[in-house]
């Protein structure tokens, strides 16, 4: 399996990090060896004096595709979550500058704690599901996907023009604004609607 994830599709977070607004979606990928399950705790590794929270809403793929239109693409996944896409700010800031890949600064051991997954219908409409992050019980970012500005099914029918979708594959969609840094001790609480799907500790 791997891991594809949409970069800058929160307006409001793209504004946070003085980014630029992406003409078509943003996409890069983190290794299986990326994957955090069953609420262990995130070790801060020492290479990295910033990681950050970014929360985000999954999508489990469920059959094998390519190039698959817009109009379909709903039917290539039956399955969401939550996780959390951590990011080493420091390493991929470095990189930029010099122009270089930052793929470190996303695709380390465990910077992609997951949820398990429920039926995509669970939650209600998923044009309309919010969903956030608390640190220490205190409300960190609060998004809803009607502020996306690619959709579930047009980021599947994107993603499928350059990656063959296979089954069981995770896309991560975009996190909202309110991203900032974790230390140890922190406790990080995730949720979808009213149901906290993740809840771990940093070590």
């Amino acid at each position: 399996m791997k891991i594809l994830a949409v970069g800058r599709n929160y307006a409001a977070h793209i504004e946070e990090l003085n980014n630029e607004k992406p003409e078509s979606p943003v996409i890069f990928l983190k290794p299986d060896t990326a994957i955090l399950r069953n609420n262990d705790p995130f070790y801060h590794p020492d290479f990295s004096k910033d990681i950050h929270f970014e929360v985000e809403i999954l999508l489990k793929i469920a059959k094998h595709g390519k190039h698959i239109q817009e109009k379909y693409a709903s039917d290539y996944y039956q399955e969401i979550g939550i996780g959390i896409d951590f990011t080493a700010r420091d390493l991929q800031q470095y990189a930029k500058e010099k122009g270089l890949p930052w793929a470190i600064a996303k695709g380390f051991n465990n910077s992609a704690p997951i949820s398990s997954f429920y039926q995509k219908h669970h939650f209600g409409d998923l044009g309309q599901l919010n969903f956030g992050l608390k640190v220490d019980g205190e409300l960190k970012q609060k998004g809803n996907t009607s502020l996306m500005l690619y959709n579930f099914d047009q980021i599947i029918a994107y993603m499928s023009k350059f990656f063959t979708l296979k089954k069981g594959d995770i896309i991560f969609t975009g996190t909202p604004k309110g991203v900032g840094p974790i230390a140890v001790g922190n406790r990080l609480q995730a949720f979808i609607e009213d149901q906290t799907l993740l809840d771990f500790e940093i070590k």
